[in-house]
């Protein structure tokens, strides 16, 4: 694999692993504060809510729609038409400015409804600070759908580090909000945390907006709607949207069904939930954003099948031995990260329950957007949307079955865990799907080479779960009643045995380079 190939990714991954870890511990600071108590189910419920906006107009559906059609203005000197380059980008951010703010105020608006109606299995106290919180994080998402905007002009010109690093400005301004509200209560400082969430949105977007205007040229957003790229902008987006608000239905069924079983559901599924964000972030995300310019402009059957493999095996090789750790260690995983504060043994055991559900999934929702950014650089959003809507359906069905099941079997809160199960089964369907469709379009994307590259890392798997465990087995006993500082240690031992086992015997993600037209393959 060529530097040329790795250093947006690496990049990608140095920005989103800042944003992460600072994100980790906002999440450390919130669970100590507010442990799963209802105000925590109320913060959890009410940032997922005006969430909704951002999801459909946000990253993805900019980077899907926009990115590849401002990249056609960018591209070989001869090719490259900056002045509607710089017209297009002037006019979608006019268009993102207007529609994320009239949704904004929507929310606001229709708060009390929202929460009524996906709250309504939930007691009063956590519906009415619940509507308190989503009237002050609409405008954040508002805020968030516009950073967007820049993000996607700042990696179309080769800039990553910077937009995927900005949101930990976001994390910095709540956990400070977090620190201002000790000793105020639950309901106080979920509020407070709530209002710096909205100041951080702004510094989110402010950061970015000097590069990304000089970049583009764009000295103000305007409204060009005559433009044919915009046009094709906004056909491009539609599917997208659509998907994405498919995707927004499953997420509002997620938190009517976790309101249904119990009191802290919806924030041990927030925990686990950004556990699993980790990996996905740093190694699915940044892959396909820092592939997806360059597949929209080498768009052909061969090269696009190179950038996939390669890009998938890059998500693979650190995404499962994610999965092993968060589905066999877990409970160590949550116990080093959470346990503290309002924090105590009763949500640890709900949120490792949560988090090994979700690690079932993991490697398939880690694979997804970079499948799905292929479909995307041919400028095909539609297939993606029609799969994604095929595999939210199966996997909301399968949530909501198996949520009433655990919760009429009497697993109370750890119904949750039907949840996560659920959107498992719905990310493999999504990339089965994805995969197959793909393979339609541009020929078969694994060969015998590929295969033995997925058994090596399967055995290398195989072979770091018995070192950890083992591991785990000599040192139990020892370090028991050290707490914190035993939990960690063993943590520490079963991630350094896990890692010698699978560094030794992977070594480094599999490279099996497709040939092209009379190429040749090397692995």
């Amino acid at each position: 694999m060529t530097r040329a190939r790795i250093r947006p990714a690496a990049s990608v991954g140095a920005g989103i692993l800042i944003s992460r870890i600072t994100g980790l511990a906002r999440d450390v600071a919130i669970a100590a504060f507010l442990g799963t108590r209802f105000a925590a189910d109320a913060y959890w419920a009410a940032i997922k809510i005006p969430n909704i906006i951002r999801n459909l107009l946000g990253e993805g559906t900019l980077s899907a729609a926009f990115v590849p059609v401002y990249t056609e203005h960018l591209g070989a000197p001869e090719t490259a038409a900056p002045d509607r380059g710089r017209r297009l980008a002037r006019s979608v951010l006019g268009g993102v400015i207007v529609t994320a703010a009239l949704l904004s105020a929507l929310g606001v608006l229709l708060a009390p409804w929202i929460t009524g109606l996906l709250l309504a299995a939930a007691d009063e106290p956590t519906r009415v600070l619940t509507t308190r919180l989503v009237r002050i994080l609409f405008p954040m998402s508002g805020v968030l759908v516009v950073a967007a905007w820049f993000l996607g002009v700042l990696n179309s010109h080769g800039r990553f580090f910077l937009p995927f690093a900005a949101p930990a400005l976001w994390n910095l301004s709540q956990i400070g909000g977090l620190i201002l509200a000790a000793g105020a209560g639950a309901e106080r400082t979920a509020e407070v945390l709530a209002w710096s969430a909205l100041v951080g949105s702004f510094v989110q977007l402010a950061v970015q907006v000097p590069a990304a205007l000089r970049l583009s040229g764009v000295r103000r957003p305007g409204l060009e709607w005559s433009h044919e790229p915009v046009r094709r902008v906004a056909r491009n987006s539609l599917p997208v949207i659509s998907s994405q608000g498919v995707l927004q239905i499953s997420s509002l069924v997620d938190i009517a069904l976790a309101a249904l079983a119990g009191s802290g559901a919806m924030a041990a599924l927030g925990y686990a939930q950004r556990l699993t964000y980790l990996p996905i972030s740093l190694f699915g995300i940044s892959v396909a954003a820092a592939a997806l310019p360059a597949m929209s402009r080498e768009a052909t059957g061969p090269a696009l099948r190179r950038r996939l493999v390669n890009g998938w095996f890059q998500v693979l090789f650190f995404v499962l031995p994610a999965a092993v750790v968060f589905l066999l260690f877990g409970d160590l995983v949550v116990r080093v990260v959470y346990e503290r504060g309002e924090f105590d043994a009763r949500s640890a055991a709900l949120v490792t329950a949560v988090l090994g559900a979700y690690a079932l999934g993991l490697v398939a929702a880690s694979s997804v957007k970079l499948f799905a950014s292929g479909f995307h650089a041919l400028q095909d959003t539609a297939t993606p949307m029609r799969i994604a809507v095929v595999s939210v359906v199966v996997g909301v069905v399968a949530s909501a079955s198996l949520t009433l099941w655990m919760r009429a079997a009497g697993y109370g809160a750890l119904a949750a865990a039907g949840l996560a199960l659920g959107s498992a089964i719905g990310s493999w369907l999504n990339l089965a799907l994805l995969w197959v469709m793909l393979r339609r379009r541009i020929g078969p994307l694994f060969d015998s080479l590929s295969l033995r590259g997925v058994l090596r890392l399967a055995a290398a798997s195989g072979v770091a779960t018995v070192l950890a465990l083992a591991a785990r087995t000599g040192l139990e006993d020892r370090l028991e009643g050290l707490g914190f500082a035993g939990d960690l240690l063993l943590l520490l031992a079963v991630l350094a045995a896990g890692a010698v086992g699978y560094l030794g015997v992977a070594r480094r993600p599999p490279v099996p380079e497709m040939p092209g037209p009379g190429g040749v393959d090397a692995s």
